[in-house]
């Protein structure tokens, strides 16, 4: 088989393999990057919605998990948002601040595929795409490098880098091989799980429906006809802005009801706290208060009124049905008012 030999032979072209490419080749490395999926960055294509959010103003240590702090403390002092967002505009790529500093592409996300390949050209990278790895090892003549064997030639290299990520989304590639390599050669693995991901709810064991609210539903109180809902496929597309909590961490951004369960960014950000078992809790109306919101309403007014004046009509519907809130304001007890102003701040799940 050939053998070629390398500075650094780098497996997995993603976002962070070809960042890494294009900067060992620009100081002066020789490098290989392989790839086994026939295309490139399909990650950053479907980000964003298509846009890619490529980056945040606001990011810092805090924004990660990680069992060694010090290092994304120093891996962000040596490379900031700025810099990332000058090479972005070095490359002519029109982008818009959304939210909390979330910064997207105006145009289709490829467009930063295209400027990580046009960084790895520049720099001289040489691409093996699609290129499967048969098998890594140390070299038996230098014990500080590395024997790549792959179904198009053997590759030596001094410097090895495994980039091909986890188990996020396996139809665009994603395999166990970093796991597999971790453990060749003795490297901890913390025992992956889902994060940044939809949270599903179980239809027929949704929580947080206070007692009284059900025992109305079910004794036929309120609106004839109405059945205990099985659950809340039918707010599929309904977004709306709140504050999701889990086990005192909290983000506020738009949260999205699917015909699964949750998703949106909030979700998606507070699924990486979250544990099997546990519950969240969703405050509808964050920074306003329930309790003066049906104060000043008049008693004649349903809840489904008033909530439908600060929420999506639909959640609303929903929500006054799945916990009976379905009697004018003036004819409910004080304490179920208190009650349903809480749940409106704090309606707990258990994805």
């Amino acid at each position: 088989m050939l053998r070629v030999e390398f500075d650094v032979v780098i497996i997995g072209a993603g976002a962070a393999g070809m960042m890494c490419a294009a900067t060992a080749g620009r100081r002066g490395r020789k490098v290989a990057l392989v790839e086994h999926f026939p295309i490139v960055g399909e990650k950053i294509r479907i980000s964003g919605g298509g846009r890619c959010n490529f980056t945040n103003l606001h990011c810092t240590p805090a924004n990660f998990l990680s069992g060694n702090p010090d290092f994304c403390r120093s891996a962000l002092a040596r490379y900031k948002p700025s810099d990332f967002i000058a090479l972005v505009e070095r490359h002519r790529i029109a982008w818009h601040e959304k939210m909390l500093g979330q910064l997207f592409c105006d145009g289709p996300s490829t467009q930063i595929v295209t400027m990580l390949r046009d960084e790895c050209r520049a720099a001289s990278v040489e691409w093996l795409i699609p290129c499967s790895v048969i098998s890594v090892s140390r070299t038996a003549s230098d014990v500080s490098g590395f024997t790549v064997r792959t179904d198009r030639a053997e590759l030596a290299a001094r410097s090895l880098v495994i980039a091909t990520g986890g188990l996020s989304v396996p139809k665009i590639g994603a395999t166990p091989f970093g796991y597999r390599i971790a453990g060749q050669f003795g490297i901890g693995v913390v025992a992956p799980r889902p994060a940044l991901v939809p949270l599903s709810l179980d239809p027929l064991a949704l929580q947080g429906l206070h007692g009284q609210g059900r025992r109305g539903l079910r004794q036929g109180q309120g609106v004839q006809g109405v059945q205990w809902p099985p659950g809340l496929g039918d707010l599929s597309g309904v977004a709306v802005d709140a504050e999701v909590s889990c086990d005192g961490v909290r983000f506020r951004e738009s949260v999205l009801f699917t015909h699964r369960g949750l998703s949106g960014p909030a979700i998606l950000q507070i699924s990486s706290y979250w544990e099997g078992g546990r519950s969240i809790s969703l405050d509808l109306l964050p920074g306003r208060d329930p309790e003066q919101l049906f104060a000043s309403a008049p008693r004649s007014a349903l809840p489904v009124t008033v909530t439908g004046e600060v929420l999506p009509r639909r959640l609303a519907q929903r929500w006054c049905e799945l916990h009976g809130y379905l009697q004018p304001l003036g004819t409910m007890p004080a304490n179920t008012v208190r009650e349903m102003s809480s749940t409106l701040s704090a309606w707990t799940l258990k994805p």
